[in-house]
């Protein structure tokens, strides 16, 4: 008479050296809230060229294909994580003068991706964005038509003020990676302490603090200038 056995039990179990072990399982369940968080976490740490499938299953202690089972590549991934982005983007109370709004606008745009830097890159150099982080377009591009422009004229002026806020960004967020990686004067300031004070006067007098200067936060500044460049004189 054949003896039924119980079938084994998932998790510790006895070994031949008298140890005990864990038996392998199924991996955990994942959900897209996981997959998200653990994808911006790949990016904030090792930047978004070594987000890949493989790293985000490995890091969710899953597999790709379980992954997968919730996006469907790396440009979906990416645009799940763009849209958790952008719900949590500066909307701030608007003033009722236009060309203020033009500006708290865009000043809201620039402090939103100022903490997310590799936003920037993401939405420059691919068509991807999140349709929620469109308030902002749409914002600027009214705001810019109360001033008397048309809505032709307030697109380009609206992406004049990204052309400007973008390379701010990048430009900033390549120069702190570059502190961080290696505390060495740059090529810019060696170059800046050896210049002919005959032939270049005003830069060589500035040897030992352009670095300091540059670094000055004056994108408010800026904005304020181009904004006033851009939309018709007041009345």
């Amino acid at each position: 008479m054949p003896v039924c056995r119980a079938p084994a039990a998932h998790g510790p179990e006895m070994g031949q050296d008298g140890q005990v072990g864990t038996r392998t399982g199924r991996p955990p369940k994942i959900s897209r809230p996981d997959i998200i968080a653990a994808a911006r976490r790949i990016i904030d740490t090792d930047g978004v060229d070594r987000l890949t499938m493989r790293r985000l299953a490995h890091d969710l202690g899953s597999t790709p294909m379980a992954v997968y089972h919730h996006v469907r590549d790396k440009e979906e991934l990416l645009l799940l994580v763009l849209d958790d982005i952008a719900s949590g983007m500066l909307r701030p109370e608007l003033p009722a003068d236009p060309r203020e709004r033009v500006i708290v606008t865009a000043q809201a745009m620039h402090d939103t991706l100022a903490r997310v830097p590799w936003v920037v890159q993401v939405i420059t150099a691919d068509d991807l964005f999140s349709p929620t982080a469109l308030w902002y377009n749409e914002t600027v591009i009214d705001a810019a038509m109360a001033c008397g422009l048309s809505i032709e004229d307030a697109v380009y002026a609206y992406r004049s003020i990204w052309y400007y806020t973008a390379g701010e960004l990048i430009v900033r967020a390549a120069a702190a990676r570059r502190r961080a990686e290696d505390d060495r004067p740059t090529f810019r300031e060696r170059v800046f302490a050896d210049l002919d004070a005959e032939e270049l006067p005003r830069l060589s007098s500035l040897a030992g603090r352009w670095e300091e200067i540059s670094a000055r936060d004056t994108y408010t500044a800026g904005l304020r200038a181009l904004v006033d460049g851009l939309l018709p004189a007041r009345r």
